[in-house]
């Protein structure tokens, strides 16, 4: 057994090993831990970029995070507790904490992009999800019975705008009911009223048609409101200022 030359290998690795071992037990217990292997450098940057390419995330924010976060050395630092710091950011969507041999951490930071504000209390990121963060900035205005329809109400968004930049229109506002039903406001100040059935075909009918026909309704303002629910056409109404005199219905009826 002496003889063989891998079992003397295997022996003096692991007597090796269990030097090693004891050897840094003894500093960690003599210095303690935060005193080995510190952390020297911290690197920050975007998930997807090396560089840093915040808009509201700043620099006095993660450095209030490291200070107050980031404890413990090289080896006994808490990534997940870290993580989780940064992400109790308003602006963070998303963190990777990662240990970089010899002495320190790559912080990887995902920011939200505001996409539209969800009622006047939050906002909605370009993935369609709800973070509270409030916003003086002009976007479009989405509603619904709960947060958790953000995302179908961008999705809904982004197709209904695809259909009205052929008219040169956009949505600054969107509502789904809690009866699913879906009604829109354009930047021209006209509500369309598109139900909870057939949304698609509705608005394309309106698309199709408003030049030849709901366009030449009034020359002087945008319509006041457009009811699409109709099974053969939909209804018009009127601005205030031109509503006909009393007695005088103020609704057209399109087919």
């Amino acid at each position: 057994m002496w003889d063989s030359h891998r079992f003397l290998n295997f022996l003096s690795n692991t007597l090796f090993l269990m030097v090693a071992t004891a050897v840094f037990y003894t500093l960690s217990q003599y210095y303690g831990l935060p005193r080995f292997l510190p952390l020297k450098e911290i690197h920050v940057q975007g998930m997807h970029s090396t560089h840093i390419e915040f808009k509201h995330i700043t620099r006095e924010q993660i450095e209030q995070i490291v200070k107050q976060d980031v404890t413990g050395n090289f080896l006994s630092v808490d990534l997940a507790a870290v993580r989780d710091a940064f992400l109790r950011m308003p602006w963070v969507r998303d963190a990777r904490i990662e240990r970089v041999w010899p002495l320190g951490l790559i912080v990887k930071l995902e920011e939200h992009r505001a996409f539209a504000h969800w009622g006047s209390h939050a906002l909605v990121n370009t993935y369609g999800e709800v973070f509270r963060v409030v916003l003086e900035e002009e976007m479009p205005v989405f509603t619904g019975p709960m947060e958790a329809n953000s995302q179908e109400v961008a999705q809904r968004y982004r197709q209904f705008s695809e259909a009205l930049a052929l008219l040169q229109q956009s949505i600054t506002e969107i509502n789904l009911s809690s009866r699913h039903a879906w009604r829109i406001r354009l930047d021209t100040g006209t509500i369309l009223e598109l139900g909870r059935q057939d949304i698609e075909k509705r608005l394309l009918r309106y698309v199709s048609v408003y030049n030849h026909s709901i366009a030449h309704l009034n020359q002087d303002e945008p319509l006041a409101y457009v009811d699409l629910r109709y099974p053969n056409g939909f209804a018009v109404y009127m601005p205030e200022s031109k509503k006909p005199l009393k007695g005088r219905r103020d609704i057209r009826k399109e087919t």
